[in-house]
């Protein structure tokens, strides 16, 4: 067994959360020596996406996107619309990019089979330690998450022909229902180039990678658009959550360093949006660093059981969608959301809804049948089989 060069902070996991921390510390902390440890010399092909008005500060972290829109579009079988909420997204190769600049060697290919408050064990018997040791491995299995699914493939595509497109379309819902509420969304990432995600909100979190990509060049052609070339491909399966013990979560076994991103819960219950969180969380981990992994941890613990409490609100939306609407008829509900005016929109997205919001969002008559509704409001949680 080997051991590493000292370093006075070691990122485990190499996806989002864990590289803003890195970027933030770059920034802000120059002085301390960053370590970052991933299973992969290249990142798993992802993109990440973000509206404006998530960012609480005017064209921050502009330089870090590969594309930016100043709108977007929806369409549902009763509805079309645009929006002039500005869109940004980034790719796992740009970020990976950012960070090979600013860690250089420190980026390490290694996976890690053990990790501790302190250090981490590696497959090939290194052991990295640190005062501070930070988790972002993402997503692990628990009995105290009742969750259903937004599960996506994703085809980056080169067309024969310009696409006229100027915006992303973030849903199309006119598409077949079929696995749940089903749309797919669509970025300009080119003149004649598309990333064309067909996404699912479903209750299993199987995924047909095979099949969603053939839906995928169907709705290409469909739409008139001429297929020349797959760039690449992604996929992913997100959790949506119903509800839970989040502090019961938090005690699991495995938890001892600090949690960020979806290790942690910190992530838009609804949508599955992480960008916004992970920058918060950033912020929290570099301001508080000299407190220790200890301290750190549970100020983080602490972060993410008030989020919990005051996101309560979209869990009781998500019980609605996956319990009270049948799975065919789910579109609805986001058809009815997207006629409401685009500042509630844009609250909803960022995770800032107001009581009047959520008022105005429950108000009316239901898109889905109201005794099933009330059900799904007041269903309590219960414990159920890892996922």
């Amino acid at each position: 067994m080997s051991t590493s060069p000292p370093t006075d902070v070691l990122l485990v996991g190499g996806g989002l959360a864990n590289s803003l921390i890195a970027l933030d510390f770059h920034l802000r902390r120059p002085d301390l020596r960053l370590t970052m440890l991933d299973e992969s010399a290249e990142p798993v092909e992802h993109t990440w996406s973000i509206f404006d008005s998530d960012l609480e500060q005017e064209g921050e972290l502009a330089a870090l996107f590969d594309h930016r829109w100043r709108g977007y579009s929806v369409a549902f079988p009763a509805l079309s619309r645009g929006l002039s909420t500005g869109y940004s997204s980034l790719t796992s190769t740009r970020l990976r990019q950012h960070i090979k600049q600013r860690l250089g060697d420190r980026l390490v290919c290694r996976k890690v089979v053990r990790l501790c408050g302190s250090h981490a064990e590696c497959e090939d018997g290194e052991t990295f330690s640190a005062p501070l040791v930070i988790d972002g491995r993402g997503a692990r299995p628990s009995r105290n998450l009742e969750l259903g699914w937004q599960k996506f493939v994703g085809l980056e595509v080169e067309l024969r022909r310009p696409h006229g497109l100027s915006e992303p379309i973030v849903m199309d819902a006119t598409v077949r229902q079929e696995d749940g509420f089903r749309f797919l969304y669509v970025l300009p990432t080119g003149p004649s180039r598309l990333m064309i995600e067909d996404t699912r909100y479903s209750d299993g979190a199987d995924l047909d990678r095979v099949r969603l990509e053939g839906e995928v060049l169907r709705y290409a052609r469909g739409r008139g658009w001429s297929v020349a070339e797959v760039v690449r491909r992604e996929q992913g399966v997100l959790p949506v959550v119903l509800g839970g013990d989040i502090e019961a979560f938090w005690n699991e076994p495995g938890r001892e360093a600090v949690q960020v991103g979806m290790r942690g819960a910190f992530f838009h219950p609804t949508t599955g949006y992480s960008f916004p969180d992970a920058l918060r969380t950033a912020r929290l981990v570099v301001d508080h660093a000299d407190e220790g992994g200890p301290a750190l941890r549970e100020r983080l613990r602490t972060h993410s059981i008030a989020l919990w409490r005051e996101r309560g609100f979209y869990r009781l939306l998500n019980r609605m969608l996956f319990q009270a609407a049948e799975p065919d008829q789910r579109y609805r509900v986001l058809e009815r959301f997207y006629r409401l005016p685009q500042p509630l929109i844009e609250r909803f997205y960022a995770g800032r809804s107001t009581l009047a919001d959520k008022v105005r969002i429950l108000s009316g008559k239901p898109p889905v049948p109201i005794f099933k509704a009330v059900k799904a409001a007041a269903q309590p949680w219960t414990s159920h089989a890892p996922v």
